[in-house]
C-alpha cells in the first residue's frame, strides 16, 4: 500500500503512546470523510512524557517506536509520516478578528485569505508558534453570523478566529522524537481538537458543547458553539493526580495503584456496595492486605470532582457558559471510571455524556473507547484534509507540512 493511501494519528500522552493507522475509503461527503477504516492500531507505555511536555527524549523515543511497529505489523503496512497531537499546559488560545475591504465586487477566495491573514496578524512572542488559525464567523458590511461569504457582494469584510499557540521547545521536542524514530511529522493538531473530531456530532458542535478530554497528566477542553471553535484550554491536571491519591492512600506501589484504579475504581463512593472488598499489594515485600473497595470511592471522588471543578471554573471564565445547549462530553481514558459522568452533572448542573469514536470500521472495537479519542482524531483530521472534502470554515487551519515547515526552520536554529 502506497504512503499516500493511509493515515497515521499518534498521540503522545502522559500514560500511554497511542498510534492508529487508517484509509479512506468510498462514502457520501457527510460521512466521516468518506468513510474511514482503521487498519492497524499500536500502544506502548509513556515515561518520557509528563503533563503533555516530553522531559525524556529516549523513552518517548522508544514507547513511539514500540506503538508505531505494533500498527504497523497490524495493518501491514511502513508507516514514514505521522500527524501528531499536541497538549500540555504551555498552550494558549486567544480571539482576534481581520477587516479588509472588497470595493463592492463579488467575494472571491483570495478575499477570504487576505481577511484571515488579517485577524492573524496579532502579536506573538518569539518563543512561541501559532499552531491553528481556525474562522469562528464571517461579517460582511453590517451583516453578521455569515459562515461562507464567497459569492457575496459587500464593501467591507471582516472575520472573527479562533488562534491556538505553543511553545516552541515543546514542539520543537516532538518533532526531534519523531524524527529519531524514521517519522516525518506531516502536521501538528491540537489534542482536544483533534478529539472532537473522533466524538463530537455536527449538532452538538451547532447547539454548543464543551468537550473535555480527561487524560493522564492534562484535562483538555475545547468548546463550539454555532458550529465554531470559540474556546480552547489545557489543564495541568489529569487522572495520574488520582493515581497518585491512590498510592498514597492505599500505601501501596504507583503502578498498582493505576492497576487498582482501572479495575475497581469508582468516581461516586455512594454507587459501591458497602460488603464489597479489594486486595491491595504492599511495599517492601509486605502482604497484600484486604479493603473495603469504598475507600477507593472515598480517595478518587474529591480529587476527581476538584478537576471537574477547574473545567467548570475555565468554562465560566471563558464567558461560555451560557451557551452549552449540547452540554458537556467527556472523553479520554480517566473518563472510563465508574460514576464519573453522575459526578459530572454535579458539577457542571449540565447534561453530560462518554464519548468515544463511533463512526470508523476496519478494527473499530480497538479504537472504540474514550482512552482513543485523540488518535482516531488525528487520523480523522488527516484524513478529511486529504480527501479534498475540507469545509470552508477549517480550509485556513494550518495546511499538512505547514507547521512542520516552520518547525524545521526553528529546529535548525536550535541544532
Amino acid at each position: 500500500m502506497k504512503a499516500d493511501e493511509f493515515v497515521v494519528g499518534l498521540d503522545l500522552g502522559t500514560t500511554k503512546i497511542c498510534a492508529v493507522v487508517g484509509q479512506l475509503t468510498e462514502g457520501d461527503s457527510d460521512s466521516a470523510p468518506q468513510g474511514f477504516k482503521v487498519l492497524g492500531v499500536g500502544k506502548a507505555p509513556s515515561t518520557g512524557i509528563k503533563k503533555g511536555v516530553v522531559v525524556n527524549i529516549e523513552e518517548t523515543v522508544e514507547a513511539i517506536r514500540r506503538a508505531i511497529n505494533e500498527a504497523e505489523l497490524m495493518a501491514g503496512v511502513k508507516v514514514d509520516r505521522v500527524l501528531v497531537g499536541v497538549g500540555g499546559s504551555h498552550i494558549r488560545g486567544l480571539n482576534s478578528t481581520g477587516v479588509v475591504g472588497i470595493k463592492g465586487k463579488e467575494i472571491e477566495k483570495g478575499d477570504l485569505d487576505r481577511v484571515i491573514d488579517a485577524a492573524r496578524a496579532v502579536a506573538i512572542p518569539p518563543d512561541r508558534m501559532p499552531l491553528h488559525v481556525l474562522p469562528q464567523e464571517f461579517k460582511v458590511d453590517d451583516q453578521d453570523g455569515i459562515r461562507d461569504p464567497l459569492g457575496m457582494m459587500g464593501i467591507r469584510l471582516e472575520s472573527k478566529v479562533h488562534i491556538v499557540t505553543a511553545a516552541q521547545s515543546a514542539t520543537q521536542n516532538i518533532v526531534r522524537c519523531c524524527q529519531k524514530t524514521g517519522l516525518s511529522v506531516e502536521a501538528m493538531v491540537l489534542q482536544p481538537l483533534a478529539s472532537a473530531k473522533a466524538v463530537l456530532t455536527k449538532d452538538e458542535k451547532e447547539l454548543g458543547v464543551a468537550l473535555v478530554d480527561i487524560g493522564g497528566g492534562t484535562t483538555d477542553i475545547a468548546i463550539f458553539h454555532g458550529g465554531s471553535i470559540v474556546h480552547t484550554a489545557v489543564l495541568p491536571v489529569g487522572g495520574n493526580h488520582i493515581t497518585q491519591d491512590l498510592a498514597i492512600g492505599l500505601r501501596t506501589p504507583q503502578h498498582e495503584a493505576e492497576k487498582i484504579k482501572i479495575q475497581s475504581g469508582c468516581a461516586l463512593k455512594q454507587l459501591i456496595n458497602a460488603n464489597e472488598t479489594i486486595e491491595v499489594p504492599s511495599v517492601g515485600g509486605r502482604p497484600a492486605r484486604i479493603v473495603d473497595r469504598k475507600l477507593l470511592g472515598e480517595i478518587i471522588e474529591p480529587r476527581l470532582e476538584e478537576i471537574l471543578q477547574l473545567v467548570n471554573r475555565e468554562i465560566i471564565a471563558s464567558g461560555c457558559g451560557e451557551i452549552l445547549g449540547g452540554g458537556v462530553v467527556l472523553t479520554g481514558g480517566t473518563t472510563l471510571l465508574e460514576g464519573i459522568v453522575e459526578l459530572a452533572e454535579f458539577v457542571f448542573d449540565l447534561p453530560v455524556k462518554r464519548a468515544a469514536p463511533e463512526k470508523v470500521a476496519g478494527f473499530a472495537d480497538m479504537v472504540r473507547s474514550p482512552a482513543c479519542s485523540t488518535a482516531v482524531g488525528l487520523a480523522l483530521w488527516g484524513a478529511e484534509s486529504r480527501s479534498g472534502v475540507t469545509r470552508r470554515t477549517k480550509a485556513h487551519a494550518p495546511k499538512l507540512g505547514q507547521v512542520t515547515s516552520q518547525l524545521k526552520n526553528f529546529i535548525s536554529e536550535m541544532f
